[in-house]
């Protein structure tokens, strides 16, 4: 019962690219998530890609797939599962997206195809890293029930283009982090109380 109460407070991070997890990137998204979540994060690296997920009509990942994909194969304990992967994703209204999101679920996806540059020209590590950064903590937002914010240089301001991206920060502006802060709370109502004397989770 504790590990499983240990587990209602972990971010798990999956790497489902086409290659080897990039340590480089996953180390900086951890950090960051933990940072305005305050929720350790566990990286894993997927064996396979959800194979479903292609749509060889449009050469792109449908990302709702990726995150039927993440859920299913997370153990139901685990708060939050968020994917990172190099597939270029879409919805069927748009032609890309950086990431989606289940609002008010568990689940987020963030690529970095479209992130790492535009026109084949590859954005230098440190570039992709920080707008990965900000995409995931915006992904990972909706799942606490974070819409888009007007604030400026909030995590969860709209991202369209790169451009929205580049001007944002990867934290969350005081009144997104009040409303996380509240949202962690009421996920929390019923679980039992630990002893004075019990070891800590």
């Amino acid at each position: 019962m504790a590990a499983e109460r240990a587990l209602k407070d972990v971010v798990s991070l999956w790497w489902i690219g086409g290659g080897p997890a990039e340590a480089a990137l996953l180390e900086g998204v951890s950090h960051a998530l933990t940072a305005e979540f305050g929720l350790p994060v566990r990286a894993h690296a997927a064996s396979e890609r959800p194979v479903e997920a292609f749509d060889p009509r449009r050469g792109q990942h449908a990302s709702a797939k990726i995150l039927s994909w993440l859920d299913a194969r997370t153990p139901q304990a685990v708060r939050r599962v968020l994917g990172v992967t190099d597939a270029d994703l879409f919805i069927p209204i748009l032609t890309f997206v950086f990431g989606e999101a289940q609002l008010h679920g568990r689940a987020a996806v963030v690529s970095t195809a479209r992130l790492s540059g535009i026109d084949a020209v590859p954005a230098p590590q440190v570039v992709l890293l920080a707008r990965l950064e900000k995409e995931c903590v915006h992904e990972l937002g909706h799942t606490f029930g974070l819409v888009h914010c007007r604030t400026a240089g909030c995590a969860m301001a709209r991202s369209a283009s790169l451009r929205d991206v580049d001007a944002k920060t990867p934290h969350l502006c005081g009144e997104c982090r009040e409303r996380i802060q509240h949202h962690l709370r009421e996920e929390r109502p019923n679980e039992p109380q630990e002893h004075p004397n019990s070891d800590r989770r």
